[in-house]
């Protein structure tokens, strides 16, 4: 531990020129001929990439595209295979994520690092506590409280945040956690900052708040590596842009030089496509709620039903009441007749599959393809007491092709997948079960272009079938490109139900919604 804290300096930010942001040319950090592979896969193939300091450099692709492996190696967590990786002018050779961050470079993942049972205070500080000492220089060295807190302020203040230092992490939102791990960043005196779809969670005014943010960090002379499926926001926000395609680059651009139309060639080879505008016919009611409820829903068959409403509307605990997962548990209507719903297994039975926003829970990481997508139909599967592991091996390989799944390996951990082919698995094992009623959270939130367009097809295919489906997004896009109709919500009440056929009005949807 470091006593009395770290030396006082000027400014936090230590960004090479960071007091001459134009005519530099000596990047913050540099990639030369990166080439990685992992197995029979080459993840990168000498890829060149340079962020300069202050400037924000953006960095997309498709899923698979050698994004993740790339920001990886930069962050120490990888050592390329051939390559080299500099800091400034001077070659660096990480051997692990600590070594990145001593020379600078901290990466924020989407999701996000802290302690959640510990203070904004104390995760700031964890990794190097300011210290004093009882009883002289060879007394008890112990934690200074009021120091860490100091140090906490002095950063956020920064950021033009200012919680309370004492605070703990799990009562904060979403977007207060990630300013506290920007925060943390600054503390360190970090000279590039790598951000992995930052604005996933983020409604829109949380977007300008972190976009004010990285612009100071910016103006101070951070080098800021922005990895994001959000193109729209790539335009508006960033100096230069890289585009990976298959582990090389396929194309960099200057600000003002590329649109969304232009990524999306690059990044897929194509000019961009949307799915098609069919209208269906709802059918029979497929899930209703029963009893008066503020927040009640209705959704039939052959019917794709959205759910739009800002961070704490509620929207997010109307899908988990439909599972099960509430304390209360609900009463519906299915084409079966009245279910209770205590717990998940209440809604399997009744035909009811859920896609949660956060992949690692409906997912088993370490388990492979093949074991998530079966593991909750077994019940399919027994044949004599036993499991029938050709009719699985038949059913996952079909629906892996069904569903576009890459790699085209059932062995492979779910882990390892991209989060577009991870969203896909958890589609695969409801399809699996052939369930009616598809509740889906953020289902297309980090996945790129691609894959949010082949998923979308997938949604309308689903409901075309007869099935009905809920969706909860906070890309009110999405919802007006797949939806037949959107309910709106605010502070748990349902204020509008607004239909395909009489035509959205953008102007009246974020009014329902409190926007």
């Amino acid at each position: 531990m470091r006593e009395n804290g770290p030396p006082p300096q000027p400014s936090p930010f230590q960004g090479e020129g960071a007091h001459h942001p134009s005519g530099i040319t000596t990047p913050a950090a540099s990639a030369r001929g990166v080439s990685k592979t992992f197995g029979a896969t080459r993840a990168l193939d000498g890829v060149d990439f340079a962020v300069l300091p202050g400037e924000i450099h953006a960095l997309v692709g498709e899923n698979g595209a050698g994004k993740s492996t790339l920001v990886r190696i930069l962050s120490g967590v990888h050592r390329p295979d051939h390559g080299e990786i500099a800091v400034g002018r001077n070659p660096c050779r990480f051997t692990s994520p600590h070594d990145a961050i001593v020379a600078g470079i901290v990466t924020i993942p989407q999701e996000l690092r802290l302690v959640p049972a510990l203070s904004i205070a104390e995760n700031l500080t964890l990794d190097d506590p300011p210290a004093r000492r009882l009883l002289g220089p060879l007394g008890l060295s112990v934690i200074d409280r009021s120091a860490m807190r100091a140090q906490a302020q002095a950063a956020l203040a920064h950021l033009d945040f200012a919680p309370d230092p004492d605070a703990r992490v799990d009562r904060l939102s979403f977007a207060e956690r990630q300013l506290v791990a920007i925060a943390k960043a600054v503390r360190r005196r970090c000279r590039l900052l790598i951000l992995d779809e930052p604005t996933a969670a983020l409604e829109t005014r949380e977007i300008e708040r972190l976009f004010a943010v990285l612009g100071r960090m910016k103006a101070q002379g951070v080098a800021i590596v922005y990895v994001s499926h959000r193109l729209d926001e790539v335009v508006a926000l960033a100096d230069r842009c890289t585009v990976l395609r298959d582990g090389r680059v396929a194309a960099q651009r200057e600000r003002g030089a590329f649109a969304v139309a232009d990524l999306v060639q690059a990044m897929t080879g194509r000019a961009e496509t949307g799915i098609s505008a069919e209208t269906l016919v709802p059918g029979d009611i497929a899930l209703e709620d029963l009893g008066q409820r503020p927040d009640a829903i209705r959704v039939r068959t052959k019917e794709v039903l959205g759910l739009a409403g800002l961070l704490g509307s509620g929207a997010d605990r109307v899908l988990r009441r439909l599972f099960g997962l509430d304390a209360a548990a609900g009463e519906v209507r299915t084409q079966a007749g009245a279910v209770r719903l205590a717990r998940p297994t209440d809604a399997i039975r009744a035909g009811i599959g859920m896609v949660p926003g956060e992949r690692r829970l409906g997912l088993i990481m370490n388990l492979s393809v093949r074991d998530n997508i079966l593991l909750p139909n077994l019940d399919r599967l027994t044949r004599g007491g036993g499991i029938d592991r050709a009719a699985g091996a038949r059913l996952v390989a079909a629906l892996m092709q069904l569903l576009d799944i890459r790699p085209r390996d059932p062995s492979l951990r779910a882990g390892a997948l991209s989060g577009g082919n991870q969203q896909k698995v958890i589609l695969a094992k409801w399809l699996a079960r052939n369930v009616g009623v598809l509740l889906l959270d953020e289902p297309t939130q980090g996945v790129d272009v691609a894959a949010k367009a082949q998923i979308h097809a997938l949604i309308r295919d689903f409901a075309k079938r007869d099935g009905a489906v809920l969706v909860s997004s906070s890309d009110l896009a999405e919802l007006t490109r797949i939806c037949d109709s959107i309910c709106t919500l605010h502070r748990g009440r349902m204020t509008a139900r607004l239909d395909r056929a009489a035509g959205y009005d953008e102007a009246r949807l974020h009014a329902a919604i409190g926007g």
